[in-house]
């Protein structure tokens, strides 16, 4: 059965004082069936991190509309796209005189293909339904006591260190990057990208289930709006971006009036 796609972007100031988040999902500007979602939470003081985040934006704008899939692997075009922004944002400081940094996590959609790549803490999730299939883990000081056993998932929620991160783009270390890949995808799942602003305040089943029942754009407005009632007054910027694989009905061949079929020989 033929898919469809039902996208949504969507963020929230929330009580900080700048909005130094960015999301947007861009279409192939020549490549039909082809859009990249992205989302980058920056950091780095006034103005610093919401010129890191718009740098993430704009480089990946820019190897989008460069990428050929015929010469090109899509990690290579998400790599290179994270590459190139931590450059400019680490040339931005002499510029600027800031200390900018920038979380990144991006999803390219191909007929037939999905594959994504995150540096930091902004996730990515892949629902079927109500069910989570995966999701991206954290470059944290938090993720890295969780996955050696150190705290549980509950404290993590709480630890006083939550919002360390281990790499970042911008940051004087070369950063790091996870990729992972979806040859096989069906209607009924979804992909979200989201910056901590959002993730924080869901476990992964009451996020899956406002998606599941939702489109895309009311999604975005439950789950945000749930982020800021949670975050009593004191929420962090909110960026998401969900799109979704909708089964549609092909559409039926009807013969026009009048019409009669040639008799077979």
């Amino acid at each position: 059965m033929p898919i469809a796609i039902d996208a949504c972007a969507a963020q929230h100031q929330g009580d900080r004082k700048e909005q130094q988040d960015r999301v947007a999902i861009l279409p192939h500007t020549r490549k039909k069936g082809i859009a990249l979602a992205v989302v980058a939470d920056g950091m780095g003081g006034h103005t610093g991190g919401a010129l890191a985040a718009e740098q993430v934006i704009h480089t990946a704008r820019n190897n989008l509309d460069h990428f050929a899939p015929a010469d090109e692997s899509p990690q290579v075009m998400l790599e290179n796209s994270m590459r190139e922004a931590h450059t400019m944002i680490k040339a931005s400081r002499f510029i600027n005189e800031k200390d900018p940094h920038s979380t990144a996590v991006m999803l390219l959609l191909q007929p037939g293909k999905v594959t994504w790549a995150h540096c930091g803490d902004s996730r990515l999730y892949r629902f079927k339904g109500n069910k989570l299939v995966s999701r991206t883990v954290d470059h944290s000081y938090v993720e890295h006591l969780l996955a050696t056993g150190r705290i549980t998932a509950e404290q993590a929620l709480t630890h006083p260190n939550r919002n360390v991160l281990l790499t970042s783009l911008g940051g004087q270390e070369e950063p790091k990057f996870d990729f992972a890949e979806a040859e096989s995808f069906a209607g009924g799942e979804a992909f979200v990208l989201c910056s901590d602003g959002l993730w924080a305040y869901f476990d992964d089943e009451e996020m899956a289930s406002v998606i599941a029942e939702n489109s895309a754009r009311n999604a975005c407005e439950i789950l945000i709006e749930r982020a800021r009632h949670r975050g009593r007054g004191a929420g962090d910027n909110i960026s998401l971006a969900i799109i979704k694989l909708v089964e549609v009905e092909a559409p039926k061949v009807v013969p026009p009036v009048g019409f009669v079929p040639r008799p077979k020989n």
